[in-house]
């Protein structure tokens, strides 16, 4: 789409407004509206000012005033919205020096695409998340000096099968994959990838996921790196709002609920050269090529670092632990889902060949998540990291002296920040990653995230050490 054929698309639709989004450091969409009859072509060239210190990892007061250029490509209208609403998704950029902002999670992730091609290893990667997400009824938290709390609650929630009811409620970790009305969520499933749909995002098939109280996945086609993390965006928000009007919300925590499954963000990836994939290799193992290997020996070899982009949160580390189909050991393997990375053997094309990352999760910053990924696995491919042997065993039965020599991930979002901040080399290859940007990533989750944290009494210490 050109600027001319998006003044024609908001015609012939009939928009009223126009809302212009762009994305925050740390991964939520924020957007301002204009009237349609402000929506030139030269907008397109000239962009709109909006204060960027009060945007979260942008500027400083002294230097707030920043620039959104919209991006003719993004254009789709808003299914929600009671008045006609086209939607643009922004670049930002700065107005004293007109160049692309360093901090722009969205331009690190066109960066990185360049990069690639600059590389001569490979002109296009595919990017394929599965998102996991909970349907919930109601949620209450509170903070305070003398207290805390959280309480989430749903009708599918298998700890309400004592209570009045119809029963059929999906026991813990058995939500996958019964039919209704065992499954409770099948019209708001459908009406959410119908939305999906409507806003250009391909989706593959829906189903209820394997915790009680309405884990749901959603999966969408894959798409080259940036256009996939648009639709991540797409996706939160048509998920968000499809669940508004059913009176029910949405969660994309990675563990939301004690003792069942957490919710994650399997990331597929291939490389590709002139319509060739590079990871395809007929004869080796899981029909891998040797590019694929280096691939996942950067993947293995940087992940202590690239968990403070894939798995950005405190609550992450919930979820990243043994028992619930969670990913936290440092090795790869064909079909077992134990493993950090897993290559898919539903089909032996060359088409269908790709490595499924199951570390990272749904908290992440898509741009960033996607974009570090795609560095790590370059840096392995460049320098010919060996990712060692693969292990095709359960890794959570393993013998104690083979589960020894199998590395784990870290534990803590404390942890791979200060890994980051000691492996961060490969990200700053063709600017990619910016110091600056490295440096308020670090400083945002440190400071807002696990001090706060670490700071605070938490509810269950109360059961462990009142009567001490």
């Amino acid at each position: 789409m050109t600027p001319k054929d998006v003044l024609k698309l908001a015609k012939d639709k009939g928009a009223k407004i126009v809302d212009l989004r762009f994305i925050d450091v740390p991964g939520l969409w924020q957007h301002f509206s204009i009237p349609v009859a402000e929506l030139t072509e030269e907008l397109f060239a000239e962009g709109i000012g909006f204060d960027g210190s009060s945007i979260r990892g942008f500027q400083t007061i002294d230097e707030s005033d920043m620039l959104l250029i919209p991006d003719p490509t993004t254009a789709q209208m808003d299914p929600f919205t009671a008045v006609p609403t086209l939607v643009l998704v922004c670049n930002v950029k700065d107005p004293v020096t007109m160049e692309a902002y360093t901090r722009d999670p969205r331009y690190v992730a066109q960066k990185a695409e360049l990069f690639l091609k600059q590389t001569g290893i490979a002109d296009t990667v595919y990017i394929g998340p599965e998102l996991e997400f909970f349907i919930l009824d109601s949620v209450k938290f509170d903070q305070g000096y003398n207290f805390g709390f959280y309480h989430l609650d749903s009708e599918a929630g298998f700890w309400n099968s004592g209570k009045e009811g119809l029963g059929y409620k999906p026991r813990y970790k058995q939500g996958y994959f019964p039919v209704p009305p065992m499954d409770h969520f099948q019209d708001i499933r459908s009406e959410m990838v119908l939305n999906l749909e409507s806003v250009g995002v391909k989706v593959e098939v829906h189903h209820h996921e394997v915790a009680t109280a309405g884990q749901t996945e959603i999966d969408m086609r894959f798409d080259t790196l940036t256009r996939m993390a648009d639709k991540v965006m797409w996706y939160k928000y048509v998920t968000k709002n499809t669940a508004r009007k059913f009176n029910k919300t949405v969660t994309f925590m990675p563990k939301p609920i004690f003792q069942d499954n957490g919710s994650g963000m399997h990331t597929h990836q291939s490389l590709w050269r002139n319509g060739k994939n590079l990871f395809y290799e007929v004869g080796g193992y899981a029909d891998i090529s040797k590019t694929c290997l280096h691939y996942i020996g950067g993947i293995l070899k940087h992940a202590p670092a690239l968990l403070a982009f894939i798995a950005p949160t405190t609550n992450s580390y919930r979820r990243l632990v043994p028992g619930y189909e969670a990913p936290i050991n440092l090795v790869y393997s064909q079909r077992n889902r134990s493993a950090c990375v897993r290559i898919p053997m539903y089909s032996r094309s060359e088409k269908a060949k790709r490595i499924e990352f199951r570390t990272p999760d749904p908290s992440c910053n898509p741009y960033l998540s996607f974009a570090a990924c795609l560095m790590a696995g370059l840096d392995g491919v460049v320098n010919k990291i060996d990712p060692g042997a693969p292990i095709d065993k359960d890794l959570y039965e393993l013998p104690p002296d083979e589960a020894k020599a199998v590395k784990q991930l870290p534990g803590s979002l404390d942890v791979v920040l200060d890994n980051l901040e000691k492996d961060h080399d490969f990200l700053l290859k063709g600017d990619v990653f910016t110091p600056d940007l490295i440096e308020i990533w670090l400083e945002y989750k440190r400071k807002n995230e696990v001090d706060p944290m670490r700071l605070r009494p938490h509810p269950y210490e109360f059961s462990l050490y009142f009567d001490i």
